[in-house]
Order: structure tokens, then sequence, then C-alpha cells
């Protein structure tokens, strides 16, 4: 067991980055990975074995919020092969937005008046990245994710991609494009949880400590879920609120 799993806040050497962490008092670590036990978990995260993984999926789980507030979102978690490994696309936000900035995310954003969701997921992310709509293929979604913070819910979509595409950030909203070989979120030592205390609730928080970013939040929680059912160690239910 790393240092990061038994000490909260303390990411391994060389890993993590500057995002800002509002970790409360009396933070305890929490468990290991779901795939720890799994000899080869990267095999298993393939283009081919995400479709198959969700096409027998049953349907995600909706938010309790959705149906309840006006503010909605979608993300694109896009995932490609590329030299004999599985990648998966993520963004650092710009650091001159007013909300999230510096995070490390999925590209997606608010749903425009009277567009569906996975139109959105799609939009944002030609808009923040450059990337193609026609190059994508949906395959399904991850549960339907509340967060705390904010009067609104966000539905993340899972696509898969021919090959890797040739993105460039829109500096008005992202600052990197960030293209992350799954066998590295699977590390053991790159994944943490911790159990914060939320308005008197103890809920799980996960991260993955990057060379030079942390994930972490509602996209640690969608990322974790992901690799959870693409391994075949999670199931639905397992994301609710963040």
């Amino acid at each position: 067991m790393s240092d990061a799993v038994g000490r909260p806040g303390i990411a391994p050497a060389g890993r993590g980055g500057p995002q800002q962490v509002p970790r409360p008092p009396g933070t305890r670590a929490g468990g290991p990975p779901p795939w720890a036990t799994l000899p080869e978990p990267a095999g298993l995260v393939t283009v081919d074995g995400v479709r198959r993984v969700f096409a027998a999926l049953p349907p995600a789980r909706r938010s309790p919020r959705e149906g309840r507030v006006d503010r909605a979102s979608a993300v694109l978690a896009a995932l490609y092969e590329h030299a004999g490994q599985t990648w998966i696309v993520l963004t650092r936000r710009s650091g001159a937005l007013r909300v999230h900035s510096g995070e490390v995310s999925f590209p997606g954003g608010g749903q425009d008046a009277g567009e569906d969701l996975r139109t959105t997921a799609t939009r944002e992310a030609c808009e923040e990245v450059g990337l193609d709509p026609g190059s994508v293929e949906i395959v399904g979604e991850l549960d339907h994710l509340s967060t705390i913070t904010s009067n609104s819910f966000i539905v993340p979509f899972v696509a898969v991609l021919d090959g890797r595409p040739h993105l460039e950030p829109n500096p008005a909203e992202v600052d990197a494009v960030l293209h992350v070989p799954v066998a590295e979120l699977l590390d053991p030592e790159v994944y943490r949880e911790e159990r914060w205390d939320i308005f008197g609730t103890e809920r799980p928080m996960w991260f993955f400590e990057l060379v030079g970013d942390t994930v972490w939040g509602a996209t640690a929680a969608m990322l974790r879920q992901l690799l959870g059912l693409a391994t075949g160690t999670l199931g639905r239910g397992d994301l609710g609120h963040v």
C-alpha cells in the first residue's frame, strides 16, 4: 500500500498538481481502487471491450435532481487506442475562468435551449478541443451525477474514437488537452480515496494523481465509474452525489 492510501492529501513523489482541494478537517483515508485485485486491469479496457460492456449494461441511473432543476450539462468521456494502449481525453480548464479554473475535467458544458444532452456533449467537445462530432461514436452513459455545491446535474456520455484525434485547446476555455493512458489511471499509486465529512455526512472523495495534475471531485467520480465498469469491478448505482 502506498503512502497516498494511508495519508490523505499526500500524492506519490512526482505526481499531483496545483489544483486547490478544499479538504475538510477530519478527512481520513479510504479504500483501495476497485480493480486492485485484478492482475492486468488495463488489458480489459479496449475500445471493443468498452463497446461490449456498455451494450450489455442496464440504463444509466438518473439524478434525483432531473426534472426539478433548470441547469443541466453533459460531458464526453472519449477513449481511443494508440501505440498499443487505450487512452482517454481530459482537459485542464483555463486559469482565467471564474468557476473551476485550472481543474481537470472531461470536455463538456451547459445545455443550450432546445438541445438534447448528447448534442451538448459533442458540441462542447468540438468548441473546447476541436473534436470533430462526426468522429465520435457514443456507446453509452455513466450514471447521471448530482453536484452538492450547485443545483444542477451532469450526464456523462462515453464515446470511442477511431485512433488518436488531433485536438487543439480553445484558449478561452482550456489551457491544455491531456491524453492520458488508461494503464496510468489504473495504477494503484495514481488512485486515492478519502472520506470527507460533508454537511454532517461522510462521503467518499476520489483522486487520480497524474504527473502535473490532480483529478478530483465530479471528474474523478465519473472516471472511477468508467474504469470500474470497463474492468467489471463496479456496476450501476455507484456515482450519486459529489
